[in-house]
């Protein structure tokens, strides 16, 4: 082969194999994670793809999430999202709508485990982010809904964020109160972070 077209044949095969080496970080949630009322660029999420460029680390932020996703939809697309994107580490946001609907707590600890295990299964690190939900469902009902996010982190060896909504005052709520208004965002990262890094510095799982 002629040392030109071996030189362009090199190229356009490097291009694709550089890029799929890039390790994905994979977001799977609900409108807290979609930024439901706010622009795209001002959720945590977004933020996240800045500072993991801003630290100097090479992860591609995917977000998969969708507003109004119960955990059910969450289980049903992870499938496709896990062959079309590879991920090193699976961000697994997801309940609030099932708890706001008041559906079965074993249907939603069933489908959030299974999302796990599926994650697990296709290697990737997966982080677990909590929810609590308002206290007129009744405190068995929200005591039991919380637990299930501790109950199978230690179930499956996964990271916690105990809640992703710690630390917000009334005030940082748009006016359904439940979204947390574009300034209040960094706050949510911040709720991320600590515990998302230290599966950064894991080494891939694949």
């Amino acid at each position: 082969m002629p040392a030109k077209l071996l030189l362009l044949f090199i190229l356009v095969l490097g291009t694709p194999i550089a890029s799929a080496q890039t390790p994905v970080v994979l977001v799977l949630g609900d409108s807290l994670s979609a930024a439901y009322g706010i622009d795209r660029e001002k959720g945590w999420v977004s933020l996240l793809q800045q500072r993991l460029t801003q630290t100097g680390h090479q992860e591609r932020v995917v977000n998969a999430s969708i507003s109004g996703e119960a955990t059910s939809g969450g289980l049903a697309r992870l499938a496709r999202e896990l062959d079309l994107h590879t991920p090193e580490i699976v961000i697994v946001e997801l309940g609030g709508n099932d708890g706001l609907r008041g559906l079965s707590l074993d249907q939603t600890r069933n489908n959030l485990s299974a999302i796990i295990t599926t994650a697990q299964k296709q290697r990737a690190h997966v982080l677990l982010i909590g929810m609590q939900l308002p206290p007129n469902y009744g405190s068995a009902y929200t005591a039991a809904f919380q637990r299930i996010y501790a109950d199978l982190a230690a179930k499956h060896t996964v990271a916690l964020v105990p809640f992703l909504l710690d630390r917000l005052n009334y005030d940082q709520f748009q006016n359904d109160g439940i979204h947390p208004i574009a300034a209040a965002q960094p706050i949510l990262l911040d709720n991320v972070w600590p515990q998302l890094e230290k599966l950064l510095e894991k080494p891939p799982a694949h």
